[in-house]
């Protein structure tokens, strides 16, 4: 089969429908008008990537890292588990305090915010 030069690589030259991926072998069906082609239709297309694997030695030294940096800083301000706020920790007094929310209960009712406090990390939840 001769395919016009004209035609995007990976769409069908009939209908112009997105093709379904290739397989080992075999040739590729459109969904669409079910007319049959050859590997050609999707013409010199290329795909390269690299997948960059996390070594457990990268994982150790990053956790050397960051405990350096909690000694270091004192584990204020710079380790908040997300925004800040002002509000006031019940068991140390801070007045700072980070928040994350969660939708816990059913979708009709508000969400669960949990509270961190920045210098003791001391944690609560309030249902808004």
């Amino acid at each position: 089969m001769d395919f016009n030069s004209s035609i995007t690589p990976g769409f069908c030259p009939d209908c112009g429908s997105i093709l379904p991926l290739l397989r080992m072998s075999g040739n590729v069906t459109c969904y669409n008008c079910h007319n049959s082609y050859s590997e050609a239709v999707f013409g010199t297309m290329e795909v390269e990537y690299t997948v960059h694997f996390n070594s457990y030695e990268n994982k150790k030294s990053d956790r050397a890292r960051q405990g350096k940096r909690r000694k270091a800083g004192g584990g204020d301000d710079d380790e908040a588990e997300g925004p800040i706020v002002s509000r006031k920790c019940p068991k140390c007094g801070n007045d700072k305090m980070s928040y994350a929310t969660l939708q816990l209960r059913s979708a009709d009712e508000g969400q669960t915010v949990f509270f961190t406090c920045t210098k003791c990390k001391f944690k609560e939840s309030e249902n808004s």
